[in-house]
């Protein structure tokens, strides 16, 4: 059981973590072309990146013998701290239910409890159907599979560069030279004048 919150940071100050590091605006689509969404609406998705992408969502009500209602709707777009899924029936506004989704054929589905945080009609201005959810809980560790979703390339292209530099190569223990890697993503964090999850890419130091 894990829950996931960040906090943004708006002051931009020069990278301390070597040459070439910058943040730029984040890339108009992820990895495997999935389209960052900018336009939706919804307090579910006020401090995480949102991405267009329709994945079957299996969400029920109750376990076991108690299991009182289920159905699998798709999603029309996805953040770390919720979702908004198409539906033709809606379910009252706190209703808490559980959901299950799978975002790589060979990765663990994402498992959590969730909450509607509201109903939109076709009538309404977005002209979409369907229901807000916000994520209230994770299990398994599964919200680290939706953050890579977001994160997973940018860490990819810092590591792949980080680590090749003079100061890891001189680390020896592997796990040391996982968390000096850490501590430097997390400075560039700390200093890029963006948010955590919008640095854009992540150019890893000149090699010395």
């Amino acid at each position: 059981m894990a829950k996931t919150t960040i906090t943004t940071r708006s002051a931009p100050a020069p990278s301390p973590v070597g040459r070439g590091l910058r943040a730029d605006a984040p890339p108009a689509r992820l990895p495997g072309g999935i389209e960052l969404d900018t336009s939706a609406p919804g307090p579910e998705h006020r401090s995480f990146p949102r991405a267009r992408l329709r994945v079957p969502f299996r969400v029920w009500i109750g376990e076991g013998t108690d299991r009182r209602f289920s159905a699998t709707l798709g999603s029309e777009n996805l953040s770390v701290s919720g979702a908004f899924i198409e539906s033709t029936f809606f379910l009252p506004v706190g209703t808490e239910l559980m959901v299950r989704f799978e975002l790589e054929p060979k990765a663990a589905p994402v498992e959590a409890r969730a909450e509607v945080l509201r109903q939109e009609h076709s009538e309404d201005r977005t002209g979409r159907t369907g229901m807000g959810l916000r994520f209230l809980e994770f299990f398994k560790q599964t919200e680290v599979t939706l953050a890579r979703l977001f994160l997973g390339e940018q860490l990819r292209r810092f590591a792949e560069g980080y680590l090749q530099t003079a100061r890891t190569r001189s680390i020896e223990s592997e796990l040391d030279r996982v968390v000096d890697a850490l501590a430097a993503w997390e400075l560039l964090k700390v200093t890029a004048p963006a948010d955590p999850w919008r640095i854009g890419e992540a150019v890893a130091p000149a090699k010395r």
